[in-house]
C-alpha cells in the first residue's frame, strides 16, 4: 500500500508518498528501505494561518506526484500529522467530518497548527474522497505522562473544569527517534532511557523511559519550554501580565509577538535561521551571538531537567532541522552538560543517523533524522486495512 503523508506546519506543507511495506520492515532495515517514492513541499511563508483554504495547493501537489509517476490511483491511504489532539485523541483515528470538527475545536490550544491541519484535512478529503484518511496526533505519544508531570500547580478547577494541563508535542518525531535509537544502540527499546531533543523551528525535549514519555517541555500549547525560532518558550508569566496591565500590547498583539516575533528572531532582530545566525556570529554580530548563546543555554537546561525524570540516562538524541544539521550548536549544547556526565562531542557535520559521541561514552549522543512520515504512514496503512476489513 502506498500512503500519501501530509504534514501541514506553521510555515509549509510537507508531503511524501511512502510504501507501507517498507515501513513494516525490520527496524534494522527500515531506514534503508523507506526512502519516499516522491516528495513535494509547498512553502506557505512565515504564517500558514493566513492561508484559509489550501485546496489549490492540494490539487497542485497531486498533479506534481502524477508527473513524478505516482498517480492518485496508486495510493491506498492518506495520513496527516495533527499537532494537538487534546484529551480526546490518544491514538490515530480515521478522518471524518466529525473528527475534523473536534480537531477544529482545539484550535485555541495550537493556533499555529490546528487550524491549517483542519483546512488540509478538509481539502484532502475533497480531493481524494475514495481513500481512507487517517489523522495521527503529536500529543498522543505523551498520553503516558504521569499526573505529576502533566498537572500544573494552579487551582484544581483549572484542570478539572477547564482542562488546563500539559499535553506535549513532537510526539510522532520522538516515537521515531526512540525506535531508531534502539536500532543504532542495538538494545531493546523497552530497556532504554533517553532524552530526545527535537530542535527545529519549534523545539522540545522529552524524557523517554522504555518507549514511554515521562516528561516533556511543551505544555498546554506549543509555546512552553525551550527558546525556539519565533516563539519565546517559557518566560516569567509576570512579564505577560506586566505588558497587558500597562497597555503596551493587547491580548491579540501579545499572542502575535509571542508566536511570531520572539525566540531567535526576537533576540537577533534579524532571522530565526540558525545557519544565518552562525554566519552573523562569525562576522561579529552581537545580537546574533546573544541569540545563539541563549538558545544553547535553554536547550541544555531543558535536557538536564528532563534527565531527572529518568532512573538513569542511556543516550541523548538530537533530531529536527537544527538538531540534525547545526553541528556547532549541537556541540555547544552538549558542552554544557558535563555536570550530568555527558562527554563533549566534536562539532562535526553528520549526514547519516548514528552515535556521534566517542566510543564507549555513557550516556551516548545520537543524531537521528526526523522521519515523522514513516510513523504516520505506518499508522495510516494499519487503520486503512482495518477499515477495509470491517
Amino acid at each position: 500500500m502506498r500512503v500519501l503523508v501530509l504534514n501541514p506546519g506553521s510555515s509549509s506543507l510537507k508531503s511524501s508518498v511512502v510504501e507501507a511495506a517498507a515501513v513494516r520492515a525490520t527496524a534494522s532495515a527500515r531506514l534503508a528501505a523507506s526512502a519516499p517514492l516522491a516528495q513535494v513541499d509547498i512553502d506557505w511563508g512565515v504564517d500558514a494561518t493566513a492561508r484559509t483554504d489550501p485546496a489549490d495547493d492540494i490539487r497542485a501537489l497531486l498533479g506534481r506526484y502524477e508527473a513524478a509517476g505516482v498517480p492518485t490511483t496508486s495510493l491506498g491511504a492518506v495520513g496527516y500529522r495533527v499537532v494537538h489532539g487534546g484529551d480526546r485523541f490518544r491514538e490515530p483515528t480515521l478522518v471524518t467530518p466529525e473528527v475534523i470538527a473536534e480537531v477544529d475545536a482545539l484550535r485555541a490550544l495550537a493556533p499555529l497548527h490546528n487550524g491549517i491541519a483542519v483546512a488540509t484535512m478538509r481539502a484532502g478529503l475533497a480531493a481524494i474522497p475514495q481513500l481512507p484518511h487517517v489523522a495521527v496526533f503529536d500529543t498522543a505519544f505523551h498520553a503516558t505522562l504521569p499526573e505529576d508531570a502533566y498537572r500544573y500547580p494552579v487551582p484544581g478547577e483549572w484542570y478539572s473544569e477547564w482542562g488546563v494541563r500539559r499535553y506535549g508535542f513532537h510526539g510522532i518525531s520522538v516515537a521515531w527517534s526512540s525506535e531508531r535509537a534502539a536500532t543504532l544502540l542495538d538494545r531493546p527499546a523497552g530497556e532504554l532511557r533517553l532524552v530526545v531533543a527535537h530542535l527545529g523551528s519549534g523545539c522540545s525535549v522529552t524524557a523517554v523511559d522504555g518507549g514511554r514519555s515521562v516528561a516533556t517541555s511543551m505544555g498546554l500549547t506549543p509555546l512552553e519550554g525551550l527558546m525556539m525560532g519565533t516563539r519565546a518558550g517559557s518566560i516569567d508569566p509576570g512579564v505577560l501580565f506586566y505588558v497587558l496591565r500597562t497597555g503596551r500590547l493587547d491580548a491579540d498583539e501579545l499572542a502575535e509577538q509571542m508566536d511570531h516575533e520572539s525566540g531567535l528572531v526576537g533576540v537577533s532582530g534579524r532571522t530565526s535561521d540558525v545557519r544565518e545566525l552562525l554566519a552573523l556570529e562569525a562576522a561579529g554580530d552581537k545580537a546574533a551571538t546573544l541569540a545563539l548563546r541563549m538558545f544553547v543555554r535553554r536547550a541544555a537546561e531543558c535536557i538536564a531537567a528532563a534527565a531527572t525524570s529518568l532512573p538513569n540516562l542511556d543516550a541523548i538524541v538530537f533530531t529536527g532541522g537544527i538538531g540534525e544539521n547545526a553541528a556547532a550548536v549541537r556541540a555547544r549544547i552538549v558542552a554544557r552538560l558535563g555536570s550530568i556526565g555527558v562527554a563533549p562531542i566534536a562539532p562535526a557535520a553528520v549526514s547519516e543517523d548514528g552515535v556521534i559521541s566517542a566510543p564507549g561514552a555513557d550516556p551516548a549522543v545520537l543524531r537521528i533524522e526526523a522521519r515523522e512520515d514513516l510513523v504516520v504512514a505506518r499508522e495510516a496503512a494499519r487503520l486503512a486495512e482495518v477499515a477495509r476489513a470491517g
